[in-house]
């Protein structure tokens, strides 16, 4: 039986905000505690990290969850193909794992943190939240994740004190990834059956997973090496901390529009192999709506209340943080309409080609605007040098998909949604003004939010969106179903 889009959408969202909320709910507490020195190293620290954990994993993520889906009818197909590249991961990472401990283990200034972090390329190793995503099986992941977090976020009230408390916070983040992703094993042996591991193939997998492993290295260009580049070439460590925090609150919620993307994937990826191309085209064309629908309003939002949330939020250390957020901002939507494109469509559609030169050349992009852009204006130029990039993954896979998909419809699809967002953002700033600037800054951001989505909601009314309608017609369905 097939599971619910809209189920798995909501487990997937509240998945992904789950990941997040571990670093977000104590923000306020560690951004005031560490300062933005110490958060700064921590995110460079972890930034190096991530490059060993990338090219240990070689993309077998995505493609795992992709093959998993193409046969997830099927026990014996899946149980092999799940040990397979199980196999060929846990070598990979383990060779990896090797190559970090003699690199940055025992030398630099850094040394002990980069030993703390050695958790986050175990934690890699035994993931295997890709399986579920391949089976659809959302909730699973929920489960295993709730408890842990909870208890990772009590931890760092607890344990982290002072200044010097750096390593028990990336001691407790790493740890939190981990028992996390172990305790996702004991779901397991309900979905597989026992293999011949002496018949197990892991190397044909090989060249599969180096297909997406090259666009994997050019899309932590973009998302992890700019933080690498503050931290090099900007003596000054908060300007990572400034970058780092302003990111963190866009990618938040840049989550609920992305989170749809982990679900279609799978969908997809089984309508490919099963030959409905009519579906596909159905899903494509409203992930688009929803993209629309959701990020165009978020980023015009969070560009409305940025002034007031950043400092209430970071505290006062952290205003520079303001300006990172208003440039970084419109990637919300930028990245919402590239992973429609590439996440559910050319990937499962095993299109990853086209999939792969959109995001190299993105990577090159960035390359490049962060060399310009970082030693001059530091945490913005980084700002700058992301969303010219993740402009050009965008348009490279518009392009590709002209032939299956009308480009003007597309993008006429966006200009109501433009429209009543910008009326939606100039209402909040004429009130914010006039009528609740004296108020206190969390009665103002609350009154704004509110304020914009009725105006929002209001809007698309009078327009006769299709698609708000259709979201009425759904929460009635579930209210008195």
């Amino acid at each position: 039986m097939k599971k619910s889009v809209t189920k798995n959408y909501l487990y997937n969202l509240i998945y992904q905000i789950l990941i997040l909320i571990f670093p977000l709910i104590t923000t306020p507490y560690v951004s005031r505690i560490l300062g933005a020195e110490g958060i700064g190293v921590y995110s460079y620290t972890l930034s190096i990290v991530t490059y060993f954990t990338l090219f240990g994993s070689l993309g077998i993520a995505i493609y795992a969850q992709r093959e998993i889906a193409y046969v997830q009818d099927n026990k014996e197909k899946r149980s092999i193909v799940f040990w397979e590249v199980m196999l060929l991961r846990t070598i990979t990472l383990t060779i990896s794992l090797l190559i970090y401990i003699f690199t940055f283990a025992f030398t630099g200034k850094y040394s002990f943190y980069y030993r703390v972090l050695i958790f986050e390329i175990l934690s890699s190793m035994v993931d295997i939240s890709a399986f579920f995503q391949g089976m659809e099986e959302f909730k699973k992941i929920i489960k295993r994740n709730l408890i842990v977090k909870i208890i990772s976020i009590g931890s760092i009230f607890i344990f982290v004190r002072k200044t010097s408390d750096i390593w028990v916070y990336i001691l407790i983040y790493t740890l939190s990834n981990f028992l996390g992703n172990i305790s996702l094993w004991v779901y397991l042996p309900k979905y597989i059956e026992k293999v011949n591991f002496k018949k197990l193939k892991f190397k044909k997998h090989l060249k599969a997973t180096m297909g997406l492993f090259i666009p994997q290295i050019a899309i932590q260009i973009y998302t992890i090496l700019d933080k690498t580049m503050i931290g090099t070439i900007v003596s000054d460590k908060a300007e990572v901390g400034y970058y780092e925090q302003a990111q963190k609150i866009v990618k938040m919620i840049m989550t609920v529009v992305t989170s749809l993307g982990t679900v279609m994937l799978p969908r997809i990826a089984n309508d490919f192999s099963n030959g409905r191309k009519k579906q596909i085209k159905k899903k494509i064309l409203l992930s688009f709506n929803l993209v629309y629908f959701l990020a165009i309003p978020l980023t015009f939002g969070l560009i409305a209340v940025a002034k007031d949330l950043i400092p209430w939020f970071l505290g006062e250390n952290f205003k520079k943080s303001i300006y990172v957020t208003y440039m970084i901002s419109p990637i919300i939507i930028i990245i919402g309409l590239s992973n429609v494109i590439g996440v559910q469509y050319l990937l499962p559609t095993k299109k990853q080609k086209q999939y792969t030169i959109s995001v190299v050349c993105g990577a090159i992009t960035n390359l490049v605007f962060n060399f310009i852009f970082i030693p001059r204006l530091f945490s913005i130029g980084a700002a700058i040098g992301t969303i010219i990039a993740e402009m050009v993954v965008t348009c490279i896979q518009i392009y590709y998909i002209r032939k299956e998909y009308k480009i003007k419809d597309i993008i006429f699809m966006s200009i109501k949604y433009f429209i009543a967002s910008l009326i939606m953002l100039m209402i909040i700033l004429i009130i914010n003004r006039f009528a609740l600037n004296y108020l206190s800054v969390v009665i103002r951001m609350i009154a704004d939010v509110a304020v914009g989505i009725i105006v929002y909601t209001i809007i698309l009314i009078i327009f006769k969106d299709d698609f708000i309608k259709k979201v009425y017609n759904r929460v009635l369905k579930i209210k008195y179903k």
